[in-house]
């Protein structure tokens, strides 16, 4: 006969997210990533069409100098077609002059993790903050940028620079 255990409402949570994080790697180790199909298949979705190539990739104008580099298209991109993970990010921070994000990576298939934060100015640049409606966007360019830092810190470059 199972025994009957009462679980408080935390522990009710954690012991639901373990188990779920048990699954995803028993799946992840049941069904393996194939390298030469990831790298296929993130050439096929970053090349299929112009829009989505140009997408792939972020062109800024800062203080007369471009800083070009791989966008958070091109990581949804990769995080999509590497599979056996999974990427989380959230607000940790709003201080009045600044949002901090946090982004966390782990591949469940070769149980390696990573994550980092972010930080975005809310202020002008003669101090005034930003309205709530542009600290929200300015929260989600920096969740967005985590995203991408944190993926990239698990996937190594050689599988997708060709692409």
């Amino acid at each position: 006969m199972a025994e009957i255990v009462q679980i408080e409402h935390a522990e009710a949570l954690n012991a639901i997210e373990r188990a779920n994080v048990d699954i995803q790697i028993s799946t992840a180790k049941k069904y393996p990533r194939d390298i030469q199909q990831v790298i296929n298949k993130i050439k096929t979705i970053a090349e299929i069409d112009k829009e989505t190539a140009a997408d792939c990739f972020y062109n800024l104008k800062r203080e007369g100098k471009n800083i070009e580099g791989i966008s958070v298209r091109m990581a949804e991109i990769i995080g999509n077609s590497w599979g056996n993970m999974r990427i989380m990010t959230s607000i940790i921070g709003n201080d009045g002059k600044a949002i901090t994000a946090r982004g966390e990576c782990i591949d469940l298939e070769n149980n390696f993790a990573a994550s980092c934060e972010v930080k975005r100015r809310i202020t002008t640049k003669d101090g005034r903050t930003y309205s709530e409606d542009m600290q929200v966007v300015t929260g989600n360019a920096a969740a967005s940028i985590a995203y991408r830092n944190a993926l990239f810190k698990v996937v190594p470059k050689a599988f997708f620079s060709r692409a």
